[in-house]
């Protein structure tokens, strides 16, 4: 599906696309959201550009020369965005921004809440541009916001699974586990978007080094960066805390069982020994033919697991 944008009254607006016109509105939009292209749309970028739009193989390099590069057709930035996936877990979609002198080209797989959350205030009149460059920067700024509502997520969910392990005494220790797994994950894929734009926003203070506006917006753009890296640190730091307290009452918990186990052994160890010894079957044994030999054994073996069981009890192992 393509998406073209552009520049009313210093405010973004999204255009109706007529397939009839297509490049007529391809030439007057600032901004072309290609959002998993079909070869047909692709084809037509392709003739309008008179570039190659980047295919999904190339956009997954990690290289920083792949991911960030200038040539004839403009300056390329390929960036990683979080995606809500399946489970509460999160994944990451590479984006590949192509930046020109009067337009900004996105080619994009799966449906980002960020471009969502920017085609919405587009509508409003809500995203004051004045130029592709202006738009890019806005667009890396929504998503730094974006990241730290995430990161406010986690946290919350956190103090949900800190009250379950700590205080919560019925609480399903295997259950916190699995939440403290997909936090971990969700936690670890927004660092990697935030040391992606880091990347991404140093790669391109390069080109707007002349629009101071521009300038100022990437260093506080990088300053957030740099507080939501020390907080999802922290939150690493959290999930380890709880991961570890999670291990340890279930190994307090499997240590009970084991005790009980090994005590209740105990307790019957001598009850069986006297069964044994009078269960044999010699031809010759003595008080074989007493009449109450069978009370007395009953009562030796009542006896002697109630002693270890009174001594259990006592020392507090029970």
């Amino acid at each position: 599906m393509l998406r073209m944008f552009k520049i009313q009254g210093q405010l973004l607006r999204e255009e109706a696309v007529n397939t009839d016109e297509l490049k007529a509105t391809m030439a007057n939009a600032v901004w072309i959201d290609a959002h998993e292209p079909s070869d047909d749309e692709r084809e037509e970028l392709n003739t309008f550009l008179r570039a190659e739009l980047p295919e999904s193989d190339d956009v997954d390099e990690i290289e920083f020369s792949a991911r960030y590069f200038q040539d004839n057709e403009g300056v390329h930035v390929h960036s990683l965005f979080l995606s809500p996936g399946e489970g509460g877990r999160h994944n990451t979609v590479t984006v590949a921004f192509l930046l020109q002198d009067k337009r900004l080209i996105t080619v994009r797989e799966g449906d980002l809440a960020d471009f969502r959350l920017l085609r919405m205030r587009a509508r409003r009149g809500q995203v004051p541009i004045t130029s592709p460059q202006d738009l890019l920067i806005t667009m890396f700024e929504q998503k730094v916001e974006n990241l730290a509502d995430a990161l406010e997520d986690i946290h919350r969910k956190l103090e949900e699974v800190s009250h379950m392990v700590l205080e919560d005494e019925d609480s399903e220790l295997e259950e916190a586990i699995d939440r403290l797994s997909k936090l971990e994950d969700s936690n670890g894929k927004i660092r990697l978007c935030l040391m992606d734009t880091q990347r991404s926003i140093s790669f391109l203070q390069r080109y707007i080094r002349d629009n101071n506006d521009l300038n100022e917006t990437a260093r506080e753009i990088k300053r957030d960066v740099d507080t939501l890296m020390a907080h999802t640190a922290f939150l690493f730091d959290k999930i380890n805390f709880l991961m570890d307290s999670t291990q340890g009452f279930i190994n307090i918990e499997q240590n009970q069982i084991i005790k009980t186990f090994s005590v209740a052994a105990v307790i019957f160890l001598p009850p069986t020994v006297v069964a044994s010894f009078y269960g044999m079957n010699f031809k010759i044994m003595p008080n074989v033919e007493w009449a109450h030999g069978w009370v007395f054994a009953l009562l030796i073996m009542l006896l002697s697991g109630l002693l270890p069981y009174w001594y259990f009890k006592s020392k507090d192992l029970l």
